[in-house]
């Protein structure tokens, strides 16, 4: 990921001391996707006149909060940007205030624009519409969740849970024009409409997933 114009020690935080806290979570909210989101949140900010450090670190933290749970994961991880006391080595009070604000807006479900260019850049970049991805990740969430669900739930709670967030009038916002996202969106939804397409897809991502779990 792009992160040469990023101080040494800011970097040796994040990619030795927060990074790993993501290998505890679910398979959804991995290493995997947190660096996804930062290569993303990096990218989009090229087209912003924004701090780049501030950047990076608001794509690292925006999911801390998922250590006490879901519901209120985005609150937590602004919490948790709020006192880290780590942070005030790279940053003003001022700019953690932003961070931490960012981190907080970055959850799909928020009913309220993002406050800054920052927290729509985090938003963004966490939506990743790829429809592979969001089914395979729903699937994931599901297994690690609701393991006592048999094949069927899974996918009915999938097929419920996509329509919910993706579909035309779901509650997802896109907030980047520069992003490729609303495109993807639009195939994506193209392909929920047509449910023997999207129930062979979630049957065999179940299957796949549910392997590997066995």
């Amino acid at each position: 990921m792009p992160t040469n114009n990023l101080s040494t020690e800011l970097t040796t935080l994040i990619e030795e001391q927060v990074i790993p806290c993501y290998d505890k979570f679910d398979k959804a909210h991995n290493r995997t996707h947190v660096h996804t989101v930062i290569s993303q949140s990096l990218k989009l900010a090229q087209h912003y006149d924004v701090n780049i450090a501030m950047v990076y670190t608001i794509a690292a933290y925006h999911d801390l909060g998922l250590v006490k749970g879901r519901e209120h994961h985005h609150t937590e991880s602004a919490r948790i940007v709020r006192s880290d006391d780590r942070l005030k080595e790279f940053f003003t009070p001022q700019e953690i205030g932003i961070i931490a604000d960012a981190v907080e807006d970055h959850r799909a479900s928020n009913s309220r624009e993002p406050r800054t260019i920052y927290g729509k850049i985090i938003a963004e970049a966490d939506r990743i519409i790829d429809s592979e991805t969001i089914m395979r990740r729903t699937i994931q969430y599901g297994l690690n969740h609701y393991p006592a669900l048999g094949k069927e739930e899974h996918i009915e709670r999938a097929r419920l849970h996509l329509n919910e967030k993706y579909s035309r009038n779901g509650y997802l916002k896109l907030w980047i024009p520069q992003s490729d996202n609303a495109q993807r969106l639009h195939k994506f939804q193209e392909l929920m409409q047509d449910n023997e397409l999207l129930s062979k897809a979630l049957d065999r991502i179940f299957d796949e997933e549910n392997s590997s779990q066995t």
